[in-house]
């Protein structure tokens, strides 16, 4: 298989990575002030679960350091500081200044001011040295990179010997009854919720299409171990809505 073959792709358009890239960036300018109220409206609040399970399955301590890559509005970030109270280094990393802003603004009324940096970053060129962190996480963020094996392969450098990664993202359902009830909720009300909520049917509808579209998860297992990772697994949740996989340098 070709590496990246998502990169022609945004949604069910064909363009060039460039275009893919400023599209992806176009949809997170417009949705950024209001990510996180419809986070908790698509899901009905089942994200934060799905979240906390993450954290628990990587028990971050303090004394880590750990990269959140795509983690613009800081819901992954938080949950590591208060797991660790405090006591690791984490840096958040977004390609949109828009959601970093909003992460910045959350962290700020939390009385956050140390321990947590924030890095305008693009997941393929991580502007991090060579063996720098013992965790990275992306959450809901690989389906949305230009260059996925780019980005799973800058995830690998940056991890120290032995470094953790974990990609929590939307999945594909298995079960055929399942899959019938979540294509209509996904056709027909994630996109108006988009239209009301936060007043863009577009952006919602491109994120129902880039889930449809995500690599399987085998399919994600395999390029994680030919991007260097060793011992890469996964598990579902809800019916395979979504899934966290974890590999290790």
């Amino acid at each position: 298989m070709k590496q990246n073959p998502e990169s022609t792709s945004f949604g069910t358009e064909n363009v060039t990575p460039e275009e893919k890239t400023n599209k992806v960036l176009g949809v997170f300018d417009s949705v950024a002030a209001r990510y996180d109220i419809m986070n908790d409206v698509m899901s009905g609040g089942v994200h934060r679960l799905w979240k906390d399970s993450l954290i628990r399955q990587i028990m971050p301590k303090s004394g880590d350091t750990i990269l959140d890559v795509a983690g613009g509005t800081g819901d992954i970030a938080f949950r590591h500081y208060n797991a660790t109270n405090g006591g690791a280094l984490i840096t958040v990393s977004d390609i949109n200044e828009s959601m970093l802003d909003v992460g910045k603004d959350r962290a700020y009324d939390r009385g956050i001011t140390s321990n947590m940096s924030w890095v305008p970053a693009n997941a393929e060129k991580l502007p991090f040295k060579d063996n720098s962190f013992d965790i990275y996480t992306i959450a809901f963020g690989l389906r949305n990179v230009t260059h996925i094996d780019d980005a799973l392969q800058e995830a690998a450098r940056v991890l120290k010997p032995g470094g953790r990664f974990f990609c929590l993202e939307f999945s594909h359902v298995d079960n055929p009854l399942v899959q019938k009830i979540y294509d209509v909720y996904s056709d027909k009300l994630i996109p108006a919720f988009g239209e009301i909520v936060a007043k863009d049917r577009d952006s919602y509808q491109y994120l129902v299409e880039s889930i449809r579209q995500f690599p399987r998860r085998e399919a994600l297992k395999k390029r994680l171990l030919q991007a260097s990772f060793s011992k890469a697994k996964f598990r579902t949740m809800t019916f395979g809505v979504v899934a966290i996989h974890e590999a290790r340098v």
